[in-house]
């Protein structure tokens, strides 16, 4: 089957996320990027999509230019990736899904519980697939830990430890640089800065590996550098609604902590320890056993792990790899819906706009929890 087209809105030049989500979408040969509106600049978004191979005449100006374009063409794109500013996500997100396009939207879905309810049924009721790039979900091993939990190996899961926690906000001087200043305006942010920024992944993850959803939480919100509206700081408590407790640190002044993504979980008969910085490694220590490496890449690891890998064990692979299994299994359902099939049950393992809602309620209940000094709230 020939390669998908697939269509681009933000992300250009000297973007973050823009290389991450163009390397990951271009790994297995599925994809083609044949539109985009890049950048904010309208004639340097063309110029930047005219570099990336992009005909002329779909290098657009800006998203709603993209949308008039191509939503009449007889080569429709298959999938648009939303990689503008957050308080973008779901005016975007929900133009191109009312126009019958299949997307994938970087977090947040949305600024606010009621915009992704809003996204949610707009999926719901178009057949249109919403995903939600929470992209470190696509690691080999944290699909290990997802297929070992599943399988009952840990037996029931009673506790799991989460963490995202860096330091790359922790100088005072720096906090007037608009790369930074913004993060904690809530014009701009919303109602809460590093738990929906970083933290929100290790929720995600933990979420996700344990195979639960949120049920209530507990915050405490800090702000420890200069007069920051929203917090740099926040421990939260989770309770699951399969009855799991998940405690979770995240934080953006944590000086020494690079990136800081590393999830634990402890069940019944064994624990499981993951970190994103030592990504080909998961810990496995049975009840009573000696503590295992297993390796990622080898042949006896499940089979979510063995799909979602691509180079042989001993050679690393890393973060655009864990991007590119979340396009690769977007792929996969994309071809099966166009030749009529169904697709593999290891292709539906891709954050959904459901996962982006539990997201967006679960940072307003940590804010109103925070406020509420640390008062439980139902999620």
């Amino acid at each position: 089957m020939s390669r998908l087209l697939w269509g681009m809105i933000g992300g250009g030049e000297g973007s973050q996320i823009g290389p991450a989500h163009r390397i990951s979408a271009g790994m297995d040969g599925h994809f083609q990027l044949a539109a985009g509106a890049l950048d904010i600049d309208p004639e340097r978004g063309k110029s930047f999509a005219a570099q990336l191979g992009v005909s002329p005449d779909r290098a657009y100006g800006n998203w709603q230019e993209m949308l008039e374009g191509e939503k009449s063409r007889s080569d429709r794109l298959d999938l648009v990736t939303i990689a503008t500013p957050n308080a973008t996500h779901y005016e975007i997100s929900r133009a191109f899904l009312e126009a019958g396009f299949n997307v994938l939207c970087e977090k947040p879905l949305t600024m606010t519980a009621e915009e992704a309810e809003h996204i949610v049924e707009i999926t719901r009721q178009s057949g249109k697939i919403c995903a939600v790039n929470y992209g470190y979900s696509g690691y080999p091993l944290v699909r290990q830990m997802r297929a070992m939990v599943a399988a009952g190996e840990l037996g029931n899961i009673r506790l799991i430890k989460a963490e995202f926690a860096h330091g790359f906000h922790a100088d005072a001087e720096e906090a007037d640089n608009p790369r930074v200043r913004w993060r904690y305006d809530p014009a701009q942010a919303g109602t809460s800065a590093v738990f929906a920024d970083a933290g929100i992944h290790a929720f995600h993850m933990a979420c996700f590996v344990a195979g639960q959803v949120p049920a209530e939480l507990s915050a405490d919100f800090a702000s420890l550098v200069g007069d920051r509206q929203l917090e740099d700081d926040a421990m939260i408590n989770i309770r699951l609604d399969g009855g799991t407790l998940c405690r979770l640190w995240t934080s953006a002044i944590a000086v020494g902590r690079m990136h800081g993504l590393t999830l634990q979980v402890f069940g019944e008969k064994g624990g499981l320890s993951w970190e994103q910085q030592h990504p080909e490694q998961l810990y496995w220590t049975p009840l009573n056993g000696r503590t295992q490496v297993l390796e990622r890449g080898d042949a006896t690891l499940s089979e979510q792990a063995t799909r979602a890998s691509r180079i042989a064990i001993g050679h690393a692979e890393g973060m655009p790899v864990a991007f590119a299994n979340i396009y690769h299994d977007l792929a996969e359902v994309l071809k099966a819906e166009k030749a009529g099939v169904a697709p593999s049950h290891l292709a539906l393992d891709y954050p959904t706009a459901v996962d982006g809602l539990h997201s967006m309620k679960a940072i307003e209940a940590a804010a109103k929890s925070a406020k509420a000094r640390g008062a439980w709230v139902a999620i």
